[in-house]
């Protein structure tokens, strides 16, 4: 029986409150005025469903969001973008979390409340949802406190049913760079830190070491490098691209982006060095608009952008 998705997305759904101009806060009860507010889709896990989506792929989306305006704006974006919802849980007790981002082009800082980011846990993870998808992708790992102590069952579940599976680090708020995620790697397919989640994880300061270090778990590591591109390592194999020039608005979000686009070419059966310019293509095409989602591209966008790169 052929899967009914080609992606699963297990993670965080939560609203963005992107603040652009001059975003530096002055306390002292100082009010200041920035140049634009735009309320967006958030949450790594949500951007990089809506990403996938948009490259053509079939994606199942699983998350806890709150009975509230930000809860219901974040499953009628999701839905509005093709990704299905059915793997969501409305918690009536609880908020939706929520990002404020203050973006300088190619620089931001992020506040976060956490709300429902966190609440997903195994037992809400409908495993009929699990067992009908090719691959299951986790984000803002240190950030799903319920849901880490039960992925090795799932991950074991998905490569019983046939399905790959991969993982986004994200940002530790913590500062410990563990939490079970170092284990978890002999039971993840690809792995998606950034240079500096991948440095902190592995404890090294040299990149290039540290993707080795990781990758040797058994895991396929691809390295975001921001505006600097990207590295994957699988065993003795290692590939770089160079970003793809784009006139940047706001880099949030670009790294999930990243991810969408290495799964889509993985999925697709393509060579580790293609799926890597696909990922940096997506990445860097998303940082044309506000917002995580606005600028992602599609797959004949990304395309004719691979053709034009040097």
């Amino acid at each position: 029986m052929p899967a009914e998705f080609d992606l699963l997305v297990l993670g965080d759904a939560n609203p963005d409150l992107v603040l652009r101009g001059d975003v530096d806060p002055a306390f002292g009860q100082a009010e200041k005025l920035v140049d634009e507010a735009s309320l967006v889709v958030g949450g790594s896990g949500a951007i990089a469903a809506c990403g996938a989506a948009r490259l053509g792929l079939r994606v199942a989306f699983a998350a806890v969001v709150g009975d509230d305006g930000f809860g219901r704006f974040m499953l009628d974006e999701l839905a509005a973008r093709g990704v299905d919802t059915c793997g969501c849980v409305v918690d009536r007790h609880r908020p939706t979390g929520v990002s404020v981002i203050l973006s300088r082009g190619d620089d931001r800082a992020i506040l976060t409340a956490p709300g429902t980011i966190g609440d997903l846990r195994g037992e809400l993870v409908d495993r009929d949802l699990l067992r009908s998808s090719r691959h299951v992708h986790v984000s803002s790992y240190f950030l799903q406190r319920s849901l880490r102590p039960d992925l090795p069952e799932l991950f074991r579940e998905a490569h019983a049913a046939g399905a790959s599976t991969s993982v986004d680090p994200n940002w530790d708020p913590a500062g410990r760079w563990d939490g079970g995620l170092l284990e978890l790697l002999g039971q993840t397919d690809c792995f998606f830190p950034n240079s500096v989640e991948a440095r902190e994880i592995a404890g090294i300061d040299d990149v290039d070491v540290a993707a080795g270090v990781l990758a040797e778990r058994g895991a396929i590591v691809a390295v975001k490098f921001g505006q600097g591109g990207g590295l994957v390592m699988a065993g003795q194999e290692v590939a770089r691209s160079e970003s793809i020039a784009t006139d940047v608005v706001d880099t949030t979000g670009a790294g999930d982006s990243f991810d969408a686009g290495f799964l889509a070419g993985r999925l697709n059966g393509w060579p580790l060095a293609r799926c890597l310019r696909l990922a940096v293509a997506c990445g860097s095409l998303s940082t044309r608009a506000v917002g995580g989602t606005a600028g992602q591209p599609t797959m004949e966008e990304a395309l004719a952008a691979l053709e034009g790169a040097p």
